[in-house]
């Protein structure tokens, strides 16, 4: 008598790599042929009005192809990794039961992580009555204060750790730090099974090479008017603080804005942050043993992704 489980998971398949190294070209010509939605796994595509500091793939470039999960935030907002696993993982199953498949693209390594790895928090459930008490605080004119001296008293790791705008992981927090005594930077994480198949291929690409389309990216970007973009934000009311201009581009642009220094000098800041970030990228995807790699700079890369990924 068989006992395994042999319910089948879902496939979700994944372009990722480090930034200008060429994935969403790539992704957009497969998704076409092959007929996928492409899911962006980008933390700063997400945000509306936020085109081109962060490389966001054009109306035309879209065309034909479904997009989901960008332009999903205004600027103003926080969104977390937790809540882009929701959404994520939602539209999966919903798009799985229209028989739509799918492809991740973006090089978010955290989202991909939580993704692949997702974690449990211990066994603490929602506390509706709690949320809906410190949501109501929250939109008091000191609410969002209080609340993060709150998490603060019970658990300064943590309170440190969040944004005082990220409303949503502070009350999760709380709830979890005063239902178990326990400080939440103190609780378990479980890794939990994921209800997926993983194909996951990276663009790779010679680092002087990349560096030097790093550089030719940025440059575009402020001849495309990366300097207006960041300022209508800031005039419309978009703090400096706020989680999505901490991006590359937008915090180093902010100051050019300010008197405080030049274009040319703002925009040699966002060169060096993202070689910086790309190899991060490449550091932190190096330990995920199932990604297959495949050199952009290869007459074939095309070819070898697409059957990788098929």
């Amino acid at each position: 008598m068989k006992t395994e489980n042999t319910m089948k998971k879902t496939i979700c398949r994944v372009l990722t790599g480090p930034t200008a190294s060429g994935k969403t070209e790539i992704g957009i010509r497969l998704a076409k042929e092959m007929g996928w939605d492409i899911l962006c796994m980008d933390s700063m595509q997400i945000y509306r009005r936020m085109n081109i500091g962060t490389a966001k793939p054009t109306v035309e470039e879209m065309r034909g192809v479904p997009h989901h999960l960008l332009d999903i935030c205004e600027p103003t907002d926080s969104y977390s990794v937790s809540d882009y696993r929701e959404a994520a993982e939602k539209l999966i199953e919903a798009l799985t039961a229209q028989g739509h498949e799918t492809l991740f693209v973006g090089g978010t390594a955290l989202y991909l992580q939580a993704m692949m790895h997702p974690m449990g928090m211990g066994q603490v459930s929602a506390n509706k009555e709690l949320r809906e008490d410190l949501n109501r605080l929250a939109e008091t004119p000191e609410g969002k204060k209080i609340l993060h001296e709150r998490l603060r008293q019970l658990d300064p790791v943590t309170a440190e750790r969040l944004p005082l705008n990220d409303v949503r992981r502070v009350i999760r927090a709380i709830e979890v730090s005063e239902a178990t005594g326990n400080p939440f930077s103190m609780q378990p994480n479980r890794e939990v099974p994921t209800a997926y198949e993983w194909k996951v291929v990276s663009t790779a690409m010679e680092r002087t090479h990349l560096y030097e389309r790093i550089n030719e990216r940025v440059t575009g970007m402020v001849r495309a008017g990366l300097r207006e973009e960041v300022a209508a934000l800031l005039e419309e009311g978009v703090p400096e603080d706020a989680q999505s201009m901490q991006g590359i581009g937008y915090k180093e642009m902010v100051p050019c804005i300010r008197g405080k220094c030049s274009v040319g000098d703002a925009a040699e800041r966002i060169r060096l942050g993202t070689r910086h970030y790309a190899k991060r990228q490449m550091t932190f995807l190096r330990r995920e043993e199932q990604i297959r790699y495949v050199s952009t700079e290869e007459p074939d890369a095309y070819e070898k992704i697409r059957d990788l990924l098929k």
